[in-house]
């Protein structure tokens, strides 16, 4: 299952203010990347805080998420895609649990592609938005 449009991460420009910002969580097959909302982020800059809290309070900005397997998990895109897919459905089983507005990359280690299962994604991706306190009452 696909995560909606509304909460995948696309452009370079998200990713490279992930991987530059954002708070970094270890677990054995994967690592996650998170970036909190920019209006917390940043209280003494008024000009931004103004002209985000409006539309932030109105319409809540939903958590968006990227996920990034390198050649080095497998040469094969037929393995990196199904993991892709595989991670893609355990986040989506995740999404009414986290909070609004964080930036997510989820990046796959190669021992992954050798001996992980579903189950164990998911339960390793509830372990990596705890630990980053993405997870809603975490």
């Amino acid at each position: 299952m696909a995560l909606p449009k509304a909460n995948r991460l696309k452009s370079r420009k998200d990713f490279q203010a992930v991987f530059r910002e954002g708070t970094r969580r270890h677990g054995s097959y994967l690592t996650l990347r998170a970036l909190r909302p920019s209006s917390s982020r940043m209280p003494s800059l008024d000009a931004v805080a103004t002209t985000t809290q409006p539309t932030d309070s109105a319409n809540p900005v939903s958590t968006r998420i990227g996920i990034s397997i390198s050649t080095k998990v497998s040469k094969r895109a037929v393995v990196r895609n199904r993991l892709k897919r595989q991670i893609a459905a355990a986040l989506h089983k995740l999404l009414p649990k986290l909070l609004p507005g964080f930036r997510l990359v989820v990046i796959v280690k190669p021992t992954a592609a050798q001996e992980c299962v579903r189950e164990q994604f998911l339960q390793e991706l509830e372990q990596l938005l705890a630990q980053a306190e993405v997870l809603n009452g975490y």
